[in-house]
């Protein structure tokens, strides 16, 4: 049996690994989505008639892929880069979050804005199908989250969470 302190991640939670966000064919919907957010984000201090266009142009790419993949990432939001949409149908990721490098997102997830602000989700978390990330809350790095939780508390670094509300478990049964 190995314990928490044993453990050392593979994926890092501060350098990007943008292999992950490459598009392995023409028709990878979730990867040409992210392509469009960041191609956007590239553009957007950029002046002049031709900026002007292409950044339409990456807008309607974007409203194109987001229709596909049946998500709702605006393209002003604050994805840091590695991330992996592996079923996108449902994602819903509010403006102001933040998402740290490496992150992996299943399908149905919503982070979302409360009272409190919008969560920030450090690298290297991995979320459930279904699991609903609510408030001004932090996610600490090399967390899970578990399927259908919802989280409306801080999770430290390494935890993992699941339940409604989600409760976390003890490091040695994740």
């Amino acid at each position: 049996m190995t314990h928490t302190s044993d453990f050392i991640p593979s994926i890092s939670a501060s350098v990007a690994d943008w292999e992950r966000e490459r598009p392995t064919s023409f028709y990878d919907p979730p990867r040409r989505l992210l392509r469009s957010i960041r191609q956007f984000q590239r553009l957007q201090d950029k002046h002049g008639p031709i900026a002007w266009l292409r950044r339409h142009l990456t807008i309607a790419s974007h409203h194109l892929w987001s229709v596909i993949t049946a998500t709702d990432i605006p393209v002003n939001c604050k994805i840091e880069g590695g991330l992996i949409l592996a079923h996108p149908t449902g994602v819903v990721i509010h403006p102001d979050a933040t998402l740290g490098v490496n992150c992996w997102i299943a399908s149905c997830v919503t982070i979302g804005n409360g009272p409190s602000g919008a969560p920030k989700i450090g690298g290297h978390v991995d979320i459930g199908t279904g699991a609903k990330i609510l408030g001004g809350i932090t996610i600490g790095d090399h967390a899970k989250i578990g399927a259908n939780a919802v989280v409306i508390t801080d999770v430290p670094e390494g935890s993992t969470a699941v339940g409604v509300p989600a409760k976390m478990l003890p490091a040695d049964s994740a």
